[in-house]
């Protein structure tokens, strides 16, 4: 079993910077990619940010320029760095993992979300 802890979101003013991070723990083989979802109050979840184990990144043009991606292999831990925060940034954010859980297969697994709000 794989399981992934959030921590880092919080309420910011407009303007103002948070780093989320999630730690994937438990039988891992190799960690493939890991990356963040979010999902605003009726809205879609939406794939924010991703990371892959050679370190090729993916944003999202709404917070491209303005987030950082970054994966510890070491700690199976991936962080986001996102900056310029605005309104429109409020949502749950979710961390998933697309982890090797041995050598033949993997599994995609998700943290519980953690809750950023964006004051205007």
């Amino acid at each position: 079993q794989v399981q992934l802890v959030e921590s880092g979101g919080g309420l910011v003013q407009a303007g103002g910077s948070l780093r989320l991070s999630c730690t994937a723990s438990g039988t891992i083989y190799k960690i493939d990619e890991m990356g963040w979802y979010r999902q605003a109050p009726g809205m879609q979840r939406e794939l924010v940010a991703h990371i892959t184990s050679y370190g090729s990144t993916y944003y999202i043009d709404s917070v491209k320029g303005r987030s950082t991606i970054s994966m510890d292999n070491a700690k199976n831990t991936v962080y986001l760095q996102l900056n310029s925060l605005n309104p429109e940034d409020t949502a749950i954010y979710y961390c998933y993992a697309d982890i090797m859980v041995n050598s033949y297969s993997n599994q995609l697994y998700w943290g519980r979300g953690t809750q950023v709000t964006v004051s205007s």
